[in-house]
Formats: C-alpha cells, sequence, structure tokens
C-alpha cells in the first residue's frame, strides 16, 4: 500500500489537505484530495449524501485507483462508510480520523448534540440555499481549540458553506457493517469538536468498527492545520498493515 485518499470534513474542501498531503508525499506516498460534490468556492450547495457519496466513487474508478487507504475526517466518515459498500474491493483500509461512524438508518443529525442540530437548522433556514456558515465562536473554541488566535482567523477564511440535506440524510449502512474491511480509528484527544462525555468521538463512535485499530494523538478537530507533520505520522500508523 502506497496510496491515500483523504476525504475531507464540512464546510473544507480537498484543498486543505495540503500541508497533510505534502508531509505524506515527502515519505514517499501518493496522495489523492478530491473535493466532495456541493463543496469548496462557487459549489452548488444543493445536493444529497447520496451525490456527495457519487462524487467520490466517481473520482476513484475515473483513476482507477486500487488498494489504498481511505481517510474520512468528521463528515468525511459518514462519506467513505458509502464509498466502501460501492467500491470495497478497491480499498486496502479505512481511517476514520474523529470522524462520524453512523448507525444503520442514522443521519449525521441523529448523532449530534441537540444544541448543533438546533444551530445547524436554524443556519441552513436562514441561508436562502440550504447551506451551514460556519459561526466564528464554534471554529475558535470547538474546532481550532490548539491552535493561535492568527492560524485560526486564516484557516477560518479558508472555509465556505455546508450543504444541509447531506447533514439530514438517512443512511442504510446495512452493506457496510457486513464488509470485513480493515479499519482503524484515528483520535485526537482534545478534540471538542463534539463534546467530550455522552457525545464524544471515541469510544461511542469508534467501537461501532467492531474490530479496529486506534490510533490516538495529542490536538483538536483541525490538527491538519496545526501539525499537519504529526497528523502524518499518525495516518500512515493508522493505515499501515
Amino acid at each position: 500500500m502506497n496510496t491515500f485518499v483523504l476525504v475531507h470534513g464540512s464546510w473544507h474542501d480537498g484543498g486543505t489537505w495540503a500541508p497533510v498531503a505534502e508531509n505524506l508525499r515527502a515519505k514517499g506516498y501518493v496522495v489523492h484530495t478530491p473535493t466532495i460534490a456541493g463543496h469548496g468556492h462557487g459549489a452548488n450547495r444543493n445536493v444529497t449524501h447520496a451525490q456527495c457519496t457519487q462524487s467520490i466513487v466517481d473520482y476513484v474508478l475515473e483513476r482507477d485507483l486500487t488498494d489504498f487507504v481511505l481517510v474520512g475526517h468528521s463528515y468525511g466518515g459518514t462519506i467513505i462508510s458509502k464509498v466502501a459498500e460501492a467500491v470495497p474491493e478497491r480499498i486496502h483500509r479505512l481511517v476514520f480520523w474523529n470522524a462520524f461512524v453512523l448507525k444503520d438508518g442514522d443521519s449525521l443529525l441523529d448523532t449530534v448534540p441537540p444544541s448543533y442540530l438546533e444551530m445547524f437548522s436554524q443556519l441552513a433556514a436562514a441561508s436562502g440555499d440550504n447551506s451551514v456558515a460556519m459561526p466564528w465562536p464554534v471554529w475558535r473554541e470547538a474546532f481550532m481549540n490548539d491552535g493561535d488566535l492568527a492560524i485560526a482567523k486564516r484557516t477560518y477564511e479558508m472555509l465556505t458553506p455546508e450543504p444541509f440535506q447531506p447533514f439530514a440524510d438517512k443512511l442504510d449502512l446495512k452493506k457496510f457493517y457486513s464488509l470485513d474491511i480493515p479499519k482503524s480509528y484515528l483520535n485526537c484527544t482534545e478534540d471538542t469538536a463534539l463534546p467530550h462525555g455522552e457525545y464524544g468521538w471515541h469510544p461511542r463512535l469508534s467501537s461501532r468498527l467492531g474490530h479496529f485499530r486506534l490510533v490516538q494523538m495529542p490536538g483538536g478537530h483541525e490538527v491538519m492545520f496545526t501539525n499537519p507533520a504529526g497528523l502524518a505520522e499518525k495516518l500512515v500508523e493508522a493505515g499501515r498493515d
């Protein structure tokens, strides 16, 4: 295995992986950083979760990628679960980095704290295009808690509104839970994008994977910006045989 496909989370696009991809390429890996449909600057936000998933499946098929480690960050966990259903024979290992692992029949909105559900719904209703813009206080305190103010401001300018419909779509994951693809969960121990405790990432979501490799590192939800070299090291650890 020498190839990574890195799937970004909400409010991000493929370009936000650049510092991590650079570190992985320096180690000799081939790295792909596709942008999910409906994401990034100028994108049409009117997409479903199925369309988001299909955009990554199409990326893999168009490039005939095989034997790769498929990484999903945050919301990207919901995408890689469905991509795995579509092309299981092409994937060497799945890596969920502080990522959502949904129960069969659930949506992302079923998995977040009530305060997030209320906030996302209100922002989408007021947006005019059914999207959710990241509020600065949430970014600063919950997502970039391990970065200084300068990097928090710089990276906030990189974000784009998130399509709301994929949050609400309920996913049939029966096939995903029948697959025997090896899985890893990478947990950043200071990640408070989901508050620690009842709604935390690990072990609440990681334990849904059944048998999996747990890899941990210090940092918050956006170590791709605050510690890209460290994240690259841990992705290699999570992705190895």
